[in-house]
C-alpha cells in the first residue's frame, strides 16, 4: 500500500510519486488530505487521483475548499489578498461537483491488516483531525493526540515533514507532503507492506 499526503494541487509531483509506486508494482493509493488547494493544477490532481482509485481523507485545505464561501473571504494585506485569489481561482477550476465531492471525503479511514492489527488514516491526528502531529513534539504530546485510539499504526501528514515514532505498541508515520515539501526538490511518501508478523513501513521520496 502507498500512502501519500498534501500533494496541494502538484501534479507534476503527483505523478513523480505515482509512477514510482507504479515501478514498484504499488497500485492501492492511500491519501492523508490537503489533496487541492495551493498549486496551478487542482482538478488534474482530483482527476488523476480518481482514475487510480486513490482512497482519500479530507485535510485542512480540503475542508475549507468545501466549507468556506469565497465571499465571505476579507483579506487584510497582500499575502492574504494572494491566497483569497488562489482560493476563488481553484474553487472556479474544481466546479460544483468535485466540492460536494470533497465535502463527502471522511476525516478518517481504518484499514485491517492480516495480522489483526489497524491502520488509521487522518490528516492531522485520530483525536481531531484539525491537529497536526509533528517530529519536533515530544512522545506524551503526540500520545495526547492519539487519544483511546485503537489502531496499531497511525498514518498522517499536516506538518510537511515526514518521521515515524514508536510509543509503545503504536507506530506513529507522518508521511511528509507530496507537492510542498519544506525547501522543494522532493516529493514524500511512504509504503507499508502489511505482513504476517507485522507490517512493514518504508519512508521513501521521490527527487523532482
Amino acid at each position: 500500500m502507498g500512502f501519500l499526503s498534501d500533494i496541494h494541487g502538484n501534479l507534476s509531483a503527483l505523478e513523480r510519486v505515482l509512477d514510482e509506486l507504479a515501478m514498484r508494482e504499488v497500485r492501492d493509493i492511500w491519501v492523508a488530505g490537503d489533496l487541492l488547494f495551493g498549486g496551478d493544477k487542482p482538478l488534474e490532481v482530483w482527476q488523476l487521483l480518481s482514475k487510480v482509485g486513490a482512497h482519500c481523507v479530507r485535510g485542512l485545505g480540503d475542508t475549507a475548499l468545501c466549507m468556506v464561501d469565497p465571499d465571505t473571504l476579507l483579506p487584510e494585506n497582500e499575502e492574504e489578498r494572494s491566497m483569497s485569489k488562489l482560493f476563488v481561482e481553484t474553487r472556479r477550476a474544481l466546479g460544483d461537483l468535485v466540492v460536494e465531492r470533497l465535502r463527502r471525503l471522511p476525516e478518517q479511514l481504518r484499514i485491517p491488516l492480516i495480522d489483526g492489527s489497524e491502520i488509521v488514516m487522518v490528516h492531522g491526528s485520530p483525536v481531531d483531525a484539525s491537529l497536526e502531529m509533528s517530529h519536533d513534539m515530544s512522545d506524551a504530546e503526540l500520545s495526547a493526540l492519539v487519544g483511546d485510539d485503537p489502531a496499531d499504526i497511525v498514518v498522517c501528514g499536516g506538518s510537511h515533514v515526514p518521521f515515524r515514532r514508536d510509543l509503545d505498541e503504536l507506530s506513529i508515520v507522518n508521511v511528509g507532503s507530496v507537492g510542498a515539501a519544506p525547501g522543494g526538490g522532493l516529493a514524500h511518501y511512504a509504503i507499508i507492506t502489511p505482513r504476517m508478523d507485522g507490517a512493514r513501513v518504508e519512508a521513501l521520496y521521490a527527487e523532482l
